[in-house]
């Protein structure tokens, strides 16, 4: 029942607790508020209905019922029913079209996963857990029992603890990103009553950072993963426009910009990524734009408006913004030069990176292949072309560079943190560093992957930075948890969604569907194991395919060819 209470806390906002209290100490102070109204009153915010007969339900199947004031998902699963809210926190992607397996729910949009027992959000990406309601099955029929006000809103936050005075421990966390944000709020809902510190040297809260470059004249707030008063309410400090120059790892403190010292008992680093530049003639010129904030983006949608634009990366974020500009004739013209033989060739491979190009062709998109940039040209400091490497000239007025990013790391040379020789950090898989104490998350880390058999690697995907963030602040607190997500991620082009899982080399790609009209698998084999899959209008077999990966098992490449839709049949 405890999640129950949880929620009835976050909805009534009139209820304050008790920051010395644990979680369910202050159910418990919330059940004796509750008990002491009137039966007339909490009816009044319940409501039962039959929404269907047991047997309508086969195991492991689940369907969505509508209800006075709302839905809710009835799931069958390991011989027991269950009703959950129906849509996924992230971006409302219905839950009933998403993969059960071992007490979870995955979201066939973009992997998030809750678990069927409380609602809570396990993995990300989204940040809210989903209701979990009363249930009971008499005489054949099956009655949901829920609140009215969470059925209406099909999501719910998990509370936070507020600062505790009497506690002198410091937490603080370096970088406003997606593993910061959920670090911060993971402690407050772990019960953390000391001093959360997040240092960031941007001047906005944390953003939906992947709606860059798919969406580039959204501003800040409104795609803010929280509001200024969810902040407040968990006493959570954000120090904005501001950057860590240094950690004193004896001292324990963060040296900033600023001269201030920040002390910290625990910390965690989460700094990101910079957009590399090509480091080439006329690289700084005003109209040569990179994306990494909401600025970078509003900056490029302004300027390439009517314009000849040339994009330089055919990777996700290139592609992304291409498709942006190329869209409703945003800019005059829309040219990608990529230093590969097709987009996304090392990711997606030869065949679906050729008909991702043919697909940006229908647009109106040229592309120049197995070319380099050697040169921004201009006149009168205004940019006029792009020089390629193989002497050709593009005529542009605006010119976007996607071609990877380096690690947020310099102002850690002169600490005892270890860093590869690429600048990356090292950790364990409690995202620990090389100083006790010290933990390190999302782009920047170099952590073991157990899909990979753990060995190291970096991954630069919005749903993995969110994950360790959540780890990180359980291992803050002594929790001893191993990090183990699956890598998922997404890209949309031209409103198609494509989405991949898993990670690694490989060697062959098997495609079963109809990949010339978009709906197909694509199965990535290193030697005979299918590392990774990605698919278009093939849903649910990407969440299918990373609960296999999820319970460490691999689809076979000798499974594939025998059947090339078997990741949409796969069963837990």
């Amino acid at each position: 029942m405890i999640y129950f209470f949880q929620s009835i806390l976050c909805l009534d906002k009139s209820y304050t607790v008790d920051p010395r209290l644990t979680i369910t100490s202050q159910c418990d102070q919330l059940y004796t508020r509750i008990s002491s109204q009137s039966k007339a009153s909490i009816a009044e915010d319940m409501i039962e209905a039959v929404v269907c007969r047991a047997d309508e339900l086969p195991e492991e199947g689940m369907k969505t019922f509508e209800v006075e004031g709302g839905k809710v998902l009835v799931v069958h699963h390991k011989g027991q029913l269950m009703a959950l809210g129906t849509t996924c926190s992230h971006y409302g992607a219905p839950l009933e079209k998403g993969s059960v397996c071992d007490g979870k729910i995955r979201c066939p949009w973009h992997g998030a996963c809750f678990s069927l027992t409380t609602g809570d959000i396990e993995d990300f990406p989204g940040l809210d857990s989903i209701p979990k309601y009363d249930i009971e099955v008499a005489s054949g029929k099956v009655t949901v029992r829920a609140n009215k006000a969470l059925l209406a809103a099909d999501r719910r936050s998990k509370p936070l603890t507020r600062r505790d005075p009497d506690n002198p421990s410091n937490f603080v966390i370096i970088g406003g990103g997606g593993a910061g944000a959920t670090c911060v709020e993971r402690l407050r809902q772990e019960g953390f009553t000391g001093r959360v510190v997040m240092i960031t040297q941007e001047y906005h809260l944390p953003y939906d950072r992947p709606k860059l470059s798919k969406a580039m004249d959204l501003t800040p707030d409104r795609i803010a993963l929280r509001s200024p008063h969810f902040y407040e309410n968990g006493d959570i400090e954000i120090l904005q426009g501001v950057s860590a120059e240094k950690v004193n790892t004896e001292e324990k403190e963060v040296v900033l910009n600023s001269g201030e010292k920040v002390p910290y008992n625990k910390l965690f680093i989460a700094t990101g990524a910079k957009p590399r530049v090509l480091g080439c003639p006329g690289d700084d010129l005003p109209d040569v734009f990179v994306i990494r904030t909401p600025e970078d983006a509003n900056a490029v949608a302004a300027a390439a408006s009517g314009k000849h634009t040339v994009i330089v990366g055919t990777s996700f974020i290139g592609m992304e913004a291409a498709a942006y500009l190329a869209s409703n004739n945003r800019a005059a013209s829309v040219t990608v030069i990529g230093n590969t033989s097709v987009p996304f060739e090392r990711s997606l491979g030869l065949d679906v990176g050729k008909r991702i190009q043919e697909m940006f062709e229908e647009q109106g998109v040229r592309f120049f292949n197995n070319a380099g940039v050697t040169e921004f040209t201009d006149e009168n400091g205004k940019l006029s072309g792009v020089l390629l490497d193989t002497e050709e000239m593009i005529e542009a007025e605006v010119a976007v560079v996607g071609v990877g990013v380096t690690p947020n790391t310099e102002f850690l040379e002169a600490s005892d943190i270890a860093r590869d020789e690429r600048g990356y950090v090292p950790v364990n898989k409690y995202l620990e560093t090389s100083v006790p104490g010290v933990f390190c998350g999302g782009d920047i880390a170099s952590f073991p992957l157990f899909t990979e058999d753990g060995a190291s690697v970096t991954i630069s995907h919005w749903q993995v930075a969110l994950g360790h963030g959540r780890t990180a602040a359980l291992n803050m607190l002594d929790q001893n948890s191993a990090v183990r997500s699956v890598p998922f991620f997404w890209t949309v082009l031209f409103g198609k969604s494509l989405r991949y899982t898993g990670y690694g080399i490989y060697d062959d790609v098997i495609i079963g569907g109809d990949l010339e009209n978009l709906s197909f698998i694509a199965y990535y084999c290193r030697g005979d194991r299918v590392v990774a899959l990605a698919s278009l209008g093939k849903d649910p077999a990407v969440a299918k395919y990373a609960n296999m990966l999820q319970q460490g098992k691999f689809l076979t490449k000798e499974e594939v060819v025998e059947d090339k839709d078997i990741a949409l049949k796969l069963t837990c």
